[in-house]
């Protein structure tokens, strides 16, 4: 009984680490069925915005269909959930392919941004506090 705490616990740490890694994502298509290599295509897209910052709870990505007689009538939209304020990009495009481009290109620069945003206030403290002793 002993010996089988520890191959519990360690089963259980393994599986919260890879809860951590992994990012929920939904993905509605609003009045049509999308295809699963556009649904596989976005999924990718936002996995990798897990490399420019950690703490991404999840996603929504919603596609829809413009009625607009024009070319560019494919709209994609995706709410990141960060800890803070949720970030939100809208696109509309010819395909949604390339406005899933255009979203993630505009979601990273703001990660980006936001990551620098927050180290800076991280290391404002971290002075404020060598200069306050």
């Amino acid at each position: 009984m002993y010996y089988w705490y520890p191959f519990v616990y360690q089963h259980l740490t393994e599986i919260s680490i890879q809860s951590l890694n992994t990012m929920n994502i939904q993905i509605h298509s609003i009045h049509f069925d999308a295809d699963k290599k556009l649904i596989d295509l976005i999924t990718k897209k936002v996995e990798k915005l897990n490399h420019f910052f950690d703490a991404i709870i999840g996603s929504e990505v919603f596609l829809k269909i413009d009625k607009a007689s024009t070319a560019e009538n494919k709209v994609v939209e995706i709410k990141l959930n960060v800890p803070g304020n949720d970030l939100f990009v809208k696109r509309q495009c010819e395909s949604f392919e390339s406005a899933a481009d255009e979203c993630t290109e505009a979601l990273r620069n703001q990660l980006t941004k936001r990551k620098e945003k927050t180290k800076r206030s991280l290391s404002g403290r971290k002075e404020s506090v060598k200069f306050s002793v």
